[in-house]
């Protein structure tokens, strides 16, 4: 994945985006990604995104994740590769 981008629409703003990651999740049948703008929030650590995306129709189509369960296991899923990282 190095040097790969995608294009987000952030406040109004075109900001260019860094892809970290893609997973694919069995139970939710969707494709996600995590990606960065390279900003850091309050807590010193860099600012990560994740959403998911039509694996057909490409980075193009990002949507936000709003459903609980959603949220939950993409949360697991940044605590492993974080876990990974180490």
């Amino acid at each position: 994945m190095d040097n790969e981008k995608i294009i987000i629409q952030k406040n109004g703003k075109t900001v260019e985006c860094d892809i970290l990651f893609t997973f694919d999740s069995p139970d939710t049948e969707k494709s996600y990604v995590g990606y960065s703008d390279n900003s850091f929030g309050s807590n010193g650590r860099k600012n990560i995104y994740v959403s998911s995306y039509d694996p057909i129709l490409g980075l193009g189509t990002l949507e936000d994740i709003t459903d609980e369960k959603e949220l939950e296991m993409i949360h697991d899923v940044l605590i492993e590769i974080d876990k990974q990282s180490k």
